[in-house]
């Protein structure tokens, strides 16, 4: 069973996926922090970096269930987009929304072929 993954999805997700770390990092430590000097808010970052191995290496399960994961951040930037006073936080939670479903999107479709061969492989 040959497998074409596409190479090119594989870095869009794991650029995506590092943006994402950094812009969490850097969106509660210094770029709009809820409180002055930072908070614990950067924690929300560590989970993300669970699955940056297997990303970088492609594994199918790795992007599986990371892709899962980015959904929480893309329902946090939403949420934060839509109710954060008008300033940085806003235009953050836009990136976040954008990161997340750049990382979402190209890793179901770099999941798909495989998935597709696994149903064809399982039916005959």
């Amino acid at each position: 069973m040959d497998i074409s993954l596409n190479p090119t999805l594989r870095r869009v997700a794991a650029i995506s996926l590092l943006a994402l770390i950094v812009l969490c990092v850097a969106w509660e430590t210094v770029l709009a922090p809820l409180r002055p000097g930072g908070s614990w808010l950067l924690l929300k970052a560590l989970p993300l970096a669970f699955p940056l191995r297997g990303v970088l290496r492609g594994n199918l399960y790795t992007m599986q269930w990371a892709a899962m994961l980015s959904l929480l951040y893309l329902m946090e930037g939403v949420v934060r987009f839509m109710s954060d006073p008008p300033g940085p936080s806003v235009t953050l939670a836009a990136i976040e929304i954008v990161l997340s479903l750049a990382f979402f999107l190209s890793a179901i479709f770099y999941v798909r072929p495989a998935k597709r061969a696994a149903r064809k492989a399982h039916r005959s």
